[in-house]
């Protein structure tokens, strides 16, 4: 896991370092191995001998400039894939966002196999992410899925916040998304939209849960 120390791999690595043998990795030290994502050397050996790679480092902001953006998540996204398939790693799990979509009218429902529309160089670059994936899936033996990840907090949003709430993600989930994009059988590329089980979603969960078995709990609106 790549970002371990980042908001997401600090609340899922717990729920599922029962289940696996987790190789957690970050750039800042204290949290596993560090690793920049940039070298691909290094990529290579934090890599060797894994069955799957789960690649959440990135500039995570979606008001970040290019200068700050390009490093991890273009450069660093092309580095990973690379060393997934020099690796033969199974399969590679890539933390896109529904930000690769965002440009869509906001009335329409997300769909996984809606193109990407970004309307910002954050979902740009996670659109890059997704097309990295098609290309490692379709040049290797290494299977890809892309997960467009909603709004992931460890808290429910506030009942104001319609947008957020419709896009949460809670960590419980987020973890059971991981876990069923590693694990999913019979796959070579999927694009897989990822928030909680939300009553009125703003992405469509119908393909994810199909194709990777993913059985999300909660809900923003529950009490």
């Amino acid at each position: 896991m790549t970002g371990a120390a980042g908001g997401i791999g600090t609340a899922i690595a717990p729920m599922l370092a029962d289940r696996w043998d987790l190789r957690l990795t970050d750039l800042r030290p204290g949290r596993g191995s560090v690793l920049d994502v940039r070298d691909g050397a290094a990529c290579q050996e934090a890599f060797a001998g894994a069955d799957a790679v789960v690649h959440l480092a990135a500039d995570a902001n979606p008001e970040s400039s290019w200068d700050s953006l390009h490093p991890a998540n273009v450069i660093g996204t092309y580095q990973v894939a690379e060393a997934a398939i020099r690796c033969g790693v199974r399969r590679l799990v890539l933390a896109s966002s529904l930000q690769a979509v965002s440009g869509y009218p906001s009335a329409v429902q997300r769909r996984t196999s809606d193109a990407p529309r970004p309307a910002n160089l954050y979902g740009a670059t996670k659109a890059w992410a997704e097309a990295l994936g098609a290309w490692v899936a379709a040049s290797s033996a290494t299977s890809v899925v892309a997960l467009r990840i909603g709004y992931f907090t460890t808290r429910r949003p506030p009942a104001e916040a319609f947008r957020s709430l419709s896009a949460w993600l809670s960590p419980r989930d987020c973890a059971e998304l991981v876990r069923s994009a590693v694990e999913a059988e019979g796959i070579s590329f999927v694009v897989a939209n990822g928030i909680s089980a939300n009553r009125h979603p703003v992405a469509d969960l119908s393909d994810t849960i199909l194709t990777l078995g993913y059985q999300p709990k909660d809900d923003a609106w529950a009490e």
